[in-house]
C-alpha cells in the first residue's frame, strides 16, 4: 500500500504543532498530500436559571461557536504556511459538528489518519471516542502522536508488537511505507505460545516477510513476568529508543459501541512514541 493522502486532525491541544511537524515530515517522505481537518465541536452546557429567554441562550451558543471557530482561524495560516514552506500539497477543512463522527467520515477518503493522543487533563470519553472512531470506522491505519515530547524522526527505529493476529498483520502491512527508511525494525513477541498459533517460529515468519520488503528486521521474544503486554511493549520501546510502535488495534462490541482492548488502552494512556494502529 502506498500512502498518498493523509487526513490530519488539528485541534487546540498544545501538542498540535508537533503533530503537524510529524505529519509534514511523513508527507514529504512519502510524496503525499495532507488534508488538515479542524472541527468546531462545541460542548453545549445545560442552561439553568433565568437567562433572559431563548434569544439570550441562542446568543450565548453563537458566542461559544464563534470562539471555537476563531481557534480554527488561528491554526489555518500555521497549517498553510507549513505546507507552503515544505512544498506539500494539501487543503484546509473547517467544519462544525461532532469531532469523532467527522474524523471518521473524512477518514474514509484518506490512506492514513493522524490524530493526537488524548491529553491527560482533557475529557477522557471524548478522547477515547475520537480514537475509536478513527480506528474502527474508517478502515484505515491510524497514527497516534504523543501529547508530550518532540520527535524529529518517525519510523527509523521501529518496534512491532506481534501476536500473530489478523489485526497485527494488518498493522504490519499498513506500516511498510513508513518503515522504508528504517535502520532497524524489531518484532517483539510477548509470552509466545508453542501451540502453533504464532507460527513454526514465533516472530520469525513475519520477520522474514518484512525482510523480503528490504527491511533490516530482528526478533525479540520476552516473557512478561506478570506485566501487562502493553507495559512490556512500552518498556521495550524505551530501551530501543523506538520512534514508531506498530500494533493491532483491538476492541469488542458492547451496546453497539467499540470498547478499546487492554493493550490498546495502555498504549493510548502511556505512549512515549508515535503509534501506528490498524484494525
Amino acid at each position: 500500500m502506498s500512502i498518498k493522502d493523509i487526513l490530519l486532525h488539528l485541534d487546540t491541544a498544545t501538542a498540535v504543532t508537533g503533530r503537524l511537524d510529524l505529519t509534514a515530515q511523513l508527507a514529504q517522505r512519502l510524496g503525499a498530500r495532507i488534508t488538515g481537518l479542524f472541527v468546531a465541536d462545541v460542548a453545549y452546557p445545560s442552561f439553568g436559571g433565568d437567562l433572559g429567554g431563548g434569544a439570550a441562550i441562542a446568543e450565548a451558543i453563537a458566542s461559544m461557536v464563534a470562539d471555537v471557530e476563531a481557534e480554527g482561524g488561528k491554526l489555518k495560516p500555521v497549517f498553510e504556511e507549513r505546507l507552503r514552506r515544505d512544498g506539500i500539497p494539501g487543503e484546509w477543512r473547517q467544519v462544525e459538528g461532532f469531532t469523532a463522527r467527522l474524523v471518521a467520515t473524512y477518514g474514509l477518503y484518506a490512506d492514513l489518519v493522524v490524530v493526537g493522543q488524548p491529553a491527560p487533563d482533557g475529557p477522557e470519553t471524548s478522547g477515547a471516542a475520537l480514537v475509536e472512531a478513527a480506528l474502527f470506522e474508517t478502515g484505515r491505519p491510524v497514527l497516534l502522536t504523543p501529547y508530550a515530547g518532540k520527535f524529529k524522526t518517525i519510523g527509523t527505529r521501529a518496534l512491532i508488537g506481534w501476536n500473530a493476529s489478523a489485526q497485527a498483520a494488518r498493522a504490519v502491512h499498513d506500516a511498510i511505507p513508513l518503515l522504508a527508511q528504517a535502520s532497524a525494525v524489531t518484532v517483539l513477541v510477548v509470552d509466545a505460545r508453542d501451540d502453533g498459533t504464532h507460527g513454526e517460529e514465533p516472530g520469525a515468519d513475519i520477520a522474514r516477510h518484512l525482510a523480503r520488503h528490504g527491511l533490516n528486521v530482528s526478533v525479540r521474544s520476552v516473557a512478561s513476568g506478570g506485566l501487562a503486554a502493553g507495559d512490556v511493549l512500552l518498556n521495550e520501546a524505551a530501551e530501543l529508543n523506538a520512534d514508531l510502535i506498530v500494533m493491532g488495534g483491538y476492541g469488542h462490541s458492547r451496546l453497539r459501541e467499540m470498547v478499546l482492548g487492554g493493550t490498546t488502552r495502555t498504549l493510548l494512556r502511556q505512549m512515549t512514541a508515535p503509534v501506528l494502529m490498524s484494525h
